[in-house]
C-alpha cells in the first residue's frame, strides 16, 4: 500500500509535475513520447529524480502539495502543527503562514507524509595537522642505517656489511634497500643469497610483503632454491632468492648461468654473511659482484666474524666487505643492544648456567679437529646426546621453565636428543614437538606454525640444527641452549630465537638457559657479542 505523500502525489496534474522537473527536460519528454506525459508516468519520474524528502523541503513542490490535501486532511495536518482544533479563517491559507523549515512544524509535516526525517550528515573538518602513517615503517634506528648504507653501497667499492643486532630488523632494513634500487630504473636485478631453505622462504615472504607497499611496478620473483627452478640466464629485471648450495651446483655444472646472471650487474645481498669467505660462497659472490665492475654487494649478519678467537679470519671476511660495517649507533650508547632492550625492541634477557658433568670427553683425534676447524664434531655431539644424565638435568630445566613461560625453544646436542627430549616431556603431560633433519619438511611446517600460534597452553619445541635461523616466532620466551659450540656466531643466533621485545611482537622479559659442560666455553650474552669484531672493522 502506498505511503501518504505517494497518496496526494496521485492526484497532481499533468501541469503540476511537469513544474517539479527540470523545464527543458519536460519539453523533451513531450517530443520524445507523449505518453510519458501522463500523471501517473510523471509521478514515476519525480519519485525517480528526487526523493520524498526533497518534495517536502522544496518550497514550491510543497506548496503544491499541501494544496491537493483534501480538507480533513489539511485539518489534521495543521492540529498536527499548532497542537490546536481553533482555526480561523481557511485552512488553505493558514498552512501558507506556517514556515515549515522550523524544527517542528517539519518535524510534524514529515510525519503527518509518513517520511522520515533525513539525518544531516556529518562531515568532519579535517584538522590542519594530520599524520599519514606508512604501512612497511621502519623505526628511526633503522632509517639511520638505511641511509648510511645506501651512500655506501653507492660508493666506488659497492659492498659493504649491515651490521644489527638479532631482532633489531636487519632484513627489513634491507628490504627498504632493495625497493630503493628497484624503484630507481626499469630494467634492474636483485640476487638475495642465503644457506639455508628457511631463510629463503622467509627473504620471498618478506619481499612480496615490502614491495606491495613500496613498489612502482610489477616484478618478478623468482624462487631458486630445494625444488624450485628458474632460468637465471633470462633474468632481465626481478628478484632472485637462491639458495647458496644450489646455486653452487649449478655453477659447477654450467658456469654460463651465473656469469649471464652477472652481466645483469645485479644488487646481491647475502644473508647470514659471515659465511661469506668460505671458498664456495667467496666464489659466487666474486663472479656476480666483480670488484672492477661497479657492483654492489650487501652482506647482512648479527655477528660481523666468524670465530670468537681467530683474528685471521675475521680479518678476511672484513676484507672481503672492504672493511666497510655500516652498524646500527646511538648516540648516548656504546653498545646499542641496551639501547634496543630499554626501548623494548629486544626483550631483557636473564641468562643462566647449569653446569653438567656428563663424563662425556673430547677424543684426542677430535681435540685435533676442534683445533683445525674451531668447530666440535659430530661425533663428540652424538656421545654427549646420548647421555642420560645430561638429558635428564636438561628436562629438570625445562620442566621449570614451563610454569612461567608459555614457548620455549631447546636446542639440543643432536637429532637423538632433540626427539628424546620431546617424547619424554610429551609422557610427563607436557605438549612437546621435535623438528630435526629427519622431519619431513610438510610435518616441520605444520608443528612450527602450530607453534607460533598464541592460544595460551605451553608449548616446548626441540631442534636440532633447524631453526638457528630463518625461523621467527616472536612470542617464545626462553630458550635452552643444550648445544655447546665454539662459535659466538651460532650462539647468538641461537640466543635471538627467544629475544624479541614488546615492540616487535615479542615479551617483555626472556630467560636464556645454557646447559655448560666442562673444558668447552660459554658465551655471556648478545650485548658481548656485538662488539666482539669491532677491531678488525671500519665502522661507517
Amino acid at each position: 500500500m502506498p505511503g501518504k505523500l505517494q497518496q496526494v502525489l496521485s492526484r497532481a496534474d499533468t501541469p503540476t509535475l511537469m513544474n517539479w522537473i527540470d523545464r527543458e527536460a519536460g519539453e523533451l519528454v513531450h517530443l520524445l513520447d507523449s505518453r510519458l506525459e501522463s500523471p501517473a508516468k510523471l509521478s514515476e519520474l519525480v519519485l525517480g529524480l528526487r526523493t520524498e524528502a526533497h518534495l517536502l523541503d522544496d518550497e514550491t513542490s510543497r506548496q503544491d502539495l499541501l494544496d491537493l490535501l483534501r480538507s480533513p486532511e489539511a485539518h489534521e495536518l495543521i492540529q498536527a502543527v499548532t497542537g490546536s482544533n481553533a482555526l480561523v479563517g481557511d485552512v488553505y491559507d493558514a498552512l501558507r503562514t506556517i514556515d515549515f523549515r522550523r524544527g517542528g512544524p517539519r518535524s510534524a509535516l514529515f510525519a503527518f507524509f509518513e517520511v522520515p526525517v533525513p539525518v544531516p550528515s556529518v562531515v568532519a573538518t579535517p584538522p590542519a595537522v594530520s599524520t599519514c602513517s606508512p604501512a612497511y615503517p621502519l623505526f628511526a634506528y633503522q632509517i639511520d642505517v638505511q641511509a648510511r648504507a645506501h651512500v655506501v653501497i653507492e660508493g666506488e667499492l659497492g659492498r659493504a656489511l649491515l651490521h644489527m643486532p638479532t631482532g633489531a630488523g636487519k632484513t627489513r632494513t634491507a628490504m627498504n634497500l632493495v625497493a630503493d634500487y628497484l624503484r630507481e630504473g626499469n630494467m634492474r636485478v636483485v640476487v638475495w643469497l642465503a644457506h639455508s631453505e628457511e631463510l629463503c622462504d622467509q627473504a620471498v615472504r618478506e619481499f612480496e610483503k615490502a614491495w606491495q607497499l613500496l613498489g612502482n611496478r610489477a616484478v618478478a620473483v623468482h624462487r631458486y632454491w630445494g625444488g624450485f627452478e628458474s632460468d637465471l640466464c633470462a633474468i632481465m629485471d626481478g628478484v632472485v632468492v637462491a639458495g647458496l648450495a644450489k646455486l653452487f651446483a649449478r655453477t659447477k655444472a654450467d658456469s654460463n648461468v651465473i656469469t649471464g646472471l652477472a652481466t645483469r650487474r645485479p644488487f646481491v645481498v647475502m644473508d647470514e654473511a659471515h659465511q661469506a669467505i668460505a671458498p664456495t660462497y667467496s666464489l659466487l659472490l666474486n663472479i656476480l659482484v666483480p670488484s672492477n665492475r661497479g657492483g654492489r654487494l650487501l652482506g647482512l649478519s648479527a655477528t660481523p666474524g666468524r670465530t670468537w678467537n681467530d683474528v685471521g679470519a675475521d680479518q678476511r671476511l672484513a676484507e672481503f666487505f672492504g672493511g666497510q660495517k655500516i652498524a646500527l649507533q646511538i648516540p648516548g650508547y656504546d653498545n646499542p643492544v641496551q639501547y634496543l632492550i630499554e626501548q623494548q625492541y629486544l626483550a631483557r634477557a636473564t641468562y643462566r648456567r647449569i653446569e653438567c658433568n656428563s663424563g662425556v670427553a673430547l677424543t684426542s683425534a677430535e681435540r685435533q679437529q676442534l683445533s683445525e676447524t674451531l668447530e666440535l664434531p659430530e661425533s663428540y655431539l652424538t656421545r654427549l646426546g646420548a647421555s642420560a644424565q645430561r638429558s635428564l638435568q636438561i628436562i629438570v630445566e625445562i620442566e621449570k621453565l614451563a610454569r612461567v613461560h608459555q614457548r620455549i625453544i631447546v636446542f639440543a646436542a643432536s637429532v637423538h636428543q632433540s626427539e628424546l627430549l620431546a617424547t619424554v616431556l610429551t609422557a610427563r603431560g607436557h605438549r612437546a614437538r621435535s623438528v630435526t633433519t629427519r622431519t619431513k619438511k610438510d610435518a616441520r611446517a605444520a608443528i612450527i606454525d602450530q607453534y607460533k600460534v598464541d592460544d595460551g597452553i605451553p608449548f616446548v619445541l626441540c631442534n636440532y640444527g633447524i631453526l638457528t635461523t630463518g625461523f621467527d616466532a616472536p612470542k617464545t620466551s626462553a630458550a635452552v641452549i643444550a648445544r655447546p659450540t665454539m662459535s659466538l656466531v651460532l650462539y647468538s643466533q641461537m640466543v635471538g630465537r627467544a629475544i624479541r621485545g614488546l615492540k616487535a611482537g615479542g615479551n617483555a622479559e626472556a630467560e636464556i638457559v645454557t646447559v655448560v659442560d666442562p673444558a668447552l666455553p660459554g658465551f655471556d650474552s648478545v650485548e658481548s657479542a656485538f662488539s666482539n669484531w669491532e677491531d678488525v672493522w671500519r665502522t661507517t
